[in-house]
């Protein structure tokens, strides 16, 4: 079976308030041309398929027109709801959707209850994991801790169950959105961090043939049958050295994974950091390559010079992010703001802020436990809004 794995579509998204609905078009386009010339027997979209619960009408429609081209060249196609989406909203008319070969899978209850295809091998079962929020999926898996890890180990348990009960033989694909360990992360991903435990082992996926990830927006082999497509689109500067494609993966007839293949995307423009004083990065020949590119350029002068956007914009017209770090402030607190907040959770910027107010001395156990309940609060009472819009 050749399966073409992706993820993270982010329908509606920006880029620095670009609009990329165009560039989605085009990416889609490719996406149908690929699955149709490449004979695809699936097409999986493992979760984000919308940037946001409510998306706008022209993302929607996007959407629409992307699955009727799907159904319409016979390639199957299953997706499941990331933690960018309104399950309730993507998965509205699954069944009826589903007779046209495209399978929803929005609904934590369903994760046992495979989407059945076959080649001339047999069966394989494609189960959809769609993003599970702890807090409100917890008691109905019957995990005792609050985590990705319990909840996703429960939902793989109804997996395994289920393919146990099926003919010896039986190939098993899982899609999945989480942060599973040894992923890199970028900049563009929304945190769904609960409790403190940011990423899940890959080993709780054992015992299927294939696992499709998404949330991660780098393409990435965790192990050889654990992978992330990563997003077909750049959404962040972090992402400027990234190749956006997709896996084209042949399942064998005993499961093995035959032949892999990243099948690259369409770029619309490519993506560039340049760092230095202003009058360097607007003399430096060696900068030619990006006068086209989407710019990210931080200056580094000592003291900040007149007009730079619109002095870099006469050499750069793409210029999209201007960032300030001048030689002489060190790392610290002289560093700009969001110098400073890179790379940290909410939760270290939480503890920073209380040893800030009290001259040093930073919360003791029991005040991180408060602050990470609170962030933990928030974020279920997010998810619980978004899931019952």
């Amino acid at each position: 079976m050749r399966i073409l794995h992706t993820s993270d579509w982010h329908l509606g998204r920006s880029f620095h308030r670009v609009g990329l609905l165009d560039a989605q078009a085009a990416f889609l386009d490719h996406l149908v041309a690929t699955a149709r010339d490449r004979e695809t027997d699936a097409v999986l979209v493992a979760g984000d398929v919308y940037d946001r619960a409510v998306p706008p009408l022209a993302a929607v429609e996007l959407f629409d027109t992307a699955l009727h081209r799907l159904a319409a060249a016979g390639v199957p196609t299953v997706m499941i709801s990331g933690n960018h989406d309104s399950a309730r909203r993507l998965g509205v008319g699954a069944g009826l959707i589903e007779r046209a070969g495209i399978h929803l899978r929005t609904d934590p209850a369903a994760v046992g209850t495979p989407v059945l295809l076959a080649d001339t091998h047999g069966e394989i079962a494609l189960y959809g994991l769609p993003y599970l929020e702890p807090a409100l999926v917890r008691e109905q898996f019957g995990a005792r801790r609050t985590a990705h890890e319990a909840v996703l180990g429960a939902a793989m348990d109804r997996v395994r169950a289920d393919l146990a009960a099926r003919p010896a033989g039986t190939r098993s694909v899982v899609l999945a959105h989480a942060f599973v360990a040894g992923g890199e992360p970028s900049d563009s991903e929304r945190d769904i961090t609960v409790g403190g435990v940011a990423a899940v082992p890959a080993g709780i996926f054992d015992g299927v043939d294939y696992v499709a990830l998404g949330h991660l927006h780098g393409s990435q082999t965790v192990t050889p049958r654990v992978r992330y497509s990563g997003s077909p689109l750049a959404y962040s500067f972090s992402e400027a050295d990234h190749r956006k494609t997709m896996w084209l993966i042949e399942l064998g007839p005993d499961g093995a994974i035959e032949a892999e293949e990243r099948i690259d995307c369409p770029v619309p423009r490519p993506l560039a950091r340049v760092r230095g004083r202003l009058d360097d990065l607007l003399a430096d020949p060696e900068l030619v390559r990006h006068e086209q590119s989407w710019i990210e350029a931080t200056l580094t002068d000592p003291d900040r010079p007149s007009e730079p956007m619109a002095r870099l914009a006469d050499r750069f017209p793409h210029i999209l992010s201007l960032v300030f770090e001048p030689e002489r402030a060190e790392y610290g607190s002289g560093a700009s703001y969001a110098r400073r907040l890179r790379d940290r959770t909410d939760q270290q910027i939480a503890e920073d802020f209380v040893a800030h107010v009290r001259g040093g001395a930073g919360p003791d156990g029991d005040e991180r436990t408060v602050l990470l309940g609170a962030f933990d609060d928030v974020r279920v009472d997010t998810a619980g809004q978004e899931a019952g819009r």
